[in-house]
C-alpha cells in the first residue's frame, strides 16, 4: 500500500460503516493487542471475507478470528516499538483490499526524566535553556517537553514558548525577566504512556550571563620584531553600562593549520602580545569574553562565542648568515651567537604571554640582536673584496 495512504489512515478513525477496537491505543513496547474490525449489516460483507495489514503488510489469517458475521478479531504478540513517531498503521480490508477502517498503533516507552538542564543569559536580556532526554532518550513514540519556571518565591508559574527548530531539546525566553530574583526552571516530558519531570534548577540571570563576542578585534605588527603580533579590542558594547570585570581569552593559529592555540590567562586587559611566533607566517586571532561579577554576582558567567577571525602576517627575517673574511671575527660571532641563543630561550620562557617587565626586556633585547645581525651583515658586505 502506498506510504502515503497509511499515513492518511491514522487521520481516519472510525466511519459510520465501519470501525476498529481499540482506536489509537498507546501501549508499551512488548505488548499483546486484540483488536476487532466491525462492519455494518448494510455494507453486506461476512467477517470471514476480510483481512488485516500493519504498516502495508498484510497479517497471516492465522491471527485472526471471526467473533460474529460482522466482527473479525486480530492478535498481535510482543508488540515491537512504533517504526514512525506518528503511530503504526493497522488497517482493516474488505476481500477487494478496499479500505474499511484504520487505527494508529503507538508502542513505546513513558518518558525518562530530562537531565542536563542548563540555562545561559545573553547580555542579561533574555534567557536560553537546554537539557537532553533522560535514558536512551528515545522512547519511538513522540514526546512533548515543556520548559516552565516561575520566581522562586512568588509569582506564577510560567511556560517557555519560543522552541528551537534547529536546535532540540532548547527554548528561548526574550523578554519580561527579573534581575537580582532566583529563578526555578524545570523541564516536564509527556507522551501517551506517562510524563516525567526534571530535576529544578535554581538561578539568579546575572549568574548565567554571557555577552556579545569583544568587537573591534585588531592585530597587528611590533614593529619590526619578525614573532611578535598585538592583539586589541573592546569590551562587549552591550555590557559597557553593567559593573562588572571581565576576563579575555584569546585564541590563534597558523593561516594552514585547523588547531588552535589558546592563551588561558589574558585577565581584564584589553590588548595582547603574542610571543615566540612564526617569521613571515600569516595568523588568524580570535577573542572571547567572560563577564565576572555582574552588578556584585559572586559567580563567573559563561565564555561569550569566539570573535570573527581576524587575519595579520609577522614580519619575514632579515637575519642573513653570511660568511666573514676574518675567521677570528667569525668564531667571535658564533660564541655571541650561542650566547644570545641561551638568553633568547630564558626570555621566551619568561616574557611569553600579555605583560610585566620581561616583555619589555625581551623587545629591547630582540630590536639590539636584529641591530647587530644587520651590523654584522653590513660590515661582511663592506669587506668582501671588490
Amino acid at each position: 500500500f502506498p506510504s502515503r495512504l497509511s499515513l492518511s489512515l491514522c487521520l481516519l478513525g472510525i466511519n459510520k460503516m465501519a470501525g476498529i477496537f481499540p482506536q489509537d491505543p498507546a501501549l508499551p513496547i512488548g505488548s499483546t493487542l486484540i483488536a476487532t474490525c466491525s462492519v455494518s449489516p448494510d455494507l453486506g460483507l461476512h467477517a470471514s471475507s476480510l483481512f488485516w495489514s500493519l504498516n502495508g503488510r498484510r497479517l497471516p489469517s492465522s491471527s485472526y478470528s471471526v467473533l460474529s458475521p460482522t466482527a473479525l478479531s486480530v492478535t498481535l504478540p510482543g508488540l515491537p516499538a512504533s517504526r514512525q513517531r506518528s503511530g503504526d498503521n493497522l488497517v482493516c480490508h474488505n476481500h477487494g483490499g478496499h479500505v474499511l477502517a484504520g487505527s494508529c498503533l503507538y508502542i513505546g516507552m513513558p518518558p525518562m526524566k530530562p537531565v542536563n538542564l542548563t540555562c545561559w543569559s545573553r547580555n542579561t536580556k533574555d534567557l536560553t535553556c537546554r537539557w537532553a532526554p533522560g535514558g536512551q532518550g528515545e522512547t519511538f513514540i513522540k514526546t512533548k517537553y515543556t520548559l516552565k519556571y516561575k520566581l522562586r518565591w512568588y509569582g506564577r508559574e510560567r511556560e517557555c514558548e519560543e522552541y528551537s527548530a534547529t536546535q532540540p531539546y532548547s527554548c528561548y525566553i526574550p523578554r519580561d525577566l527579573a534581575l537580582f530574583t532566583p529563578y526555578e526552571i524545570w523541564v516536564e516530558a509527556t507522551n501517551q504512556l506517562g510524563s516525567a519531570t526534571s530535576d529544578v534548577i535554581t538561578l539568579d540571570i546575572l549568574d548565567v550571563v554571557t555577552t556579545d563576542p569583544p568587537s573591534g578585534v585588531s592585530v597587528s605588527r611590533v614593529g619590526d620584531l619578525e614573532d611578535h603580533l598585538s592583539v586589541r579590542w573592546e569590551s562587549p558594547p552591550a555590557l559597557k553600562d553593567f559593573l562588572f570585570q571581565a576576563k579575555y581569552q584569546i585564541r590563534y593559529r597558523l593561516e594552514d593549520i585547523s588547531d588552535w592555540k589558546v592563551m588561558e590567562d589574558v585577565g581584564n586587559l584589553t590588548s595582547c602580545r603574542l610571543a615566540g611566533l612564526r617569521p613571515g607566517t600569516v595568523y588568524f586571532v580570535q577573542v572571547r569574553c567572560n563577564p565576572v561579577g555582574i552588578y556584585g554576582s559572586r559567580r563567573a558567567g559563561i565564555w561569550s562565542e569566539w570573535s570573527h577571525p581576524t587575519a595579520a602576517s609577522t614580519p619575514h627575517s632579515e637575519r642573513v648568515l653570511s660568511g666573514s673574511c676574518d675567521s677570528k671575527s667569525g668564531d667571535s660571532n658564533s660564541t655571541l651567537r650561542r650566547e644570545l641563543k641561551q638568553f633568547f630561550g630564558w626570555v621566551r620562557n619568561n616574557a611569553y604571554g600579555c605583560g610585566g617587565m620581561s616583555i619589555k626586556l625581551y623587545d629591547q633585547w630582540r630590536v639590539w640582536m636584529q641591530k647587530s645581525h644587520k651590523t654584522r651583515n653590513q660590515v661582511g658586505k663592506d669587506l668582501r673584496p671588490e
